[in-house]
């Protein structure tokens, strides 16, 4: 029994993964640019060459685009800020190392600058979704590391990170608010504030 050739295989699935890519490139323009409440399905099909039928092999609606694109977007940058911060040997390098990763990644692509900025509202209640927890998690376990090696005095460290992940995003959206964005502003000051709190110990 012959088998079946693995070439119209490999092309289908590399057509899905370009039409699936095509979708949420031009949802992150369209939500961008029109703002997530504003958008529809239409609105995204029509900066793609693909059928609205199409769009429902991928998605089920424009809520699952949104969240599929803060996945790719929240997961590099986790990986970008952990980096950073492990990489500190010193509590302020540990603390602000981070943030600057974090604020340099908003900045780097202006696109994804404009889709946070545009629906920083919307995002806000992706919080309980498993990537956003995943960033809350991973700093959880950075600081107990911290803690353990006696670079981060005791504290609760489920409260600490929560609060450093929610402030971060805050002061990154209020940043891309402004007409010429000062990375350095933001890490400064919430790196002051936060450095404070944990050199105040439990």
């Amino acid at each position: 029994m012959t088998s079946l050739p693995a070439a119209p295989r490999g092309k289908r699935e590399a057509t899905k993964q370009a039409n699936r890519a095509a979708i949420l490139e031009a949802a992150r323009d369209v939500f961008a640019e029109l703002g997530y409440g504003a958008a529809s399905v239409r609105d995204i099909v029509r900066r793609t060459d693909l059928a609205t039928g199409t769009f429902y092999n991928y998605f089920p609606d424009k809520e699952s685009v949104l969240t599929a694109l803060m996945d790719e977007t929240a997961g590099e940058a986790r990986e970008r800020v952990r980096t950073a911060r492990r990489s500190g040997t010193t509590l302020e390098a540990f603390v602000r190392d981070g943030f600057a990763a974090y604020f340099a990644f908003l900045l780097e692509d202006r696109r994804t600058s404009a889709l946070l900025s545009r629906n920083a509202g919307t995002i806000r209640a992706l919080f309980d979704e498993p990537t956003m927890i995943a960033g809350v998690e991973e700093l959880a376990e950075d600081l107990r590391a911290g803690i353990g090696a006696g670079l981060i005095p005791e504290h609760d460290v489920e409260y600490m990170a929560a609060s450093m992940v929610g402030a971060a995003f805050e002061i990154g959206a209020r940043m891309l608010e402004g007409q010429e964005p000062d990375p350095e502003r933001a890490t400064d000051f919430i790196s002051t504030l936060f450095i404070a709190g944990l050199r105040a110990g439990s």
